[in-house]
């Protein structure tokens, strides 16, 4: 009954796009709680998203900034605080176009450092100060999610020696793989963690134990993390 009704869910996401918990739970004849553990194992199965009460369909395309931007505003914010731990002068930095890293570009130091982005937002924010040298990855603006999308980012890196990378993603699943809301920011990820000597992924608790569209790798490649989640990610 349990995979009947998993892809009845299915089915119905297909025809409708998105649909809400309790939506679902009325049209199945089943409780909240039923249709709540289906969607976090077709989740963690990586076929559908779940965000806001909502259900929905796999597609290529995050959420906009802006409302990346205030889900978990303080969360973010404290964590991004105590990211400036891993950062010293005369280092090289890759950030990626997340929220996270835009509050860690707002609290950065104008201390002499490199900084590599995909993100216009921290581009902004780092063309105000004096000491810090700006690389953007350039290419096509992604206005939604405010980054550049640039297949030439490999032959960008090959110049470049990067010290730490530090990043989000949309969620960490069970088995410990990380994951993208679209294929553009996961690939630029995926480059980095293999280019950089260190990475830092900063993630808040509402991000455990989600799947999304596209996998950027797993956390053992992962240096270190900063989380506000009281978790064992050795568990994951």
């Amino acid at each position: 009954m349990k995979q009947a009704r998993q892809q009845a869910i299915l089915q119905l996401l297909t025809r409708q796009h998105s649909i809400t918990t309790q939506a679902l739970a009325a049209q199945l004849n089943v409780s909240i709680e039923t249709i709540r553990r289906d969607l976090n194992a077709l989740q963690t199965a990586g076929k559908i998203v779940r965000r806001h009460g909502l259900a929905r369909t796999l597609h290529d395309g995050g959420e906009p900034f802006r409302t990346r931007l205030k889900s978990h505003y303080a969360d973010k914010a404290d964590i991004a605080r105590h990211a400036l731990n891993w950062i010293d002068a005369g280092m090289t930095l890759a950030l990626d176009a997340s929220s996270t890293c835009f509050h860690l570009a707002r609290q950065l130091p104008d201390i002499p450092l490199t900084v590599l982005t995909n993100s216009l937002p921290v581009c902004q924010e780092m063309a105000r100060r004096e000491h810090i040298e700006l690389i953007c990855s350039g290419g096509r603006l992604a206005r939604t999610e405010r980054c550049y999308v640039n297949p030439a980012l490999i032959s960008l890196l090959k110049s470049l020696e990067i010290d730490l990378f530090i990043f989000s993603c949309e969620g960490v699943d069970a088995r410990g793989d990380m994951w993208d809301s679209t294929r553009h920011n996961a690939a630029f990820k995926a480059q980095l963690l293999r280019r950089a000597q260190q990475s830092l992924l900063l993630i808040d608790k509402s991000k455990f134990y989600r799947a999304s569209e596209a996998k950027i790798g797993n956390l053992a490649q992962v240096t270190q993390m900063v989380t506000d989640a009281n978790i064992d990610a050795s568990h994951l």
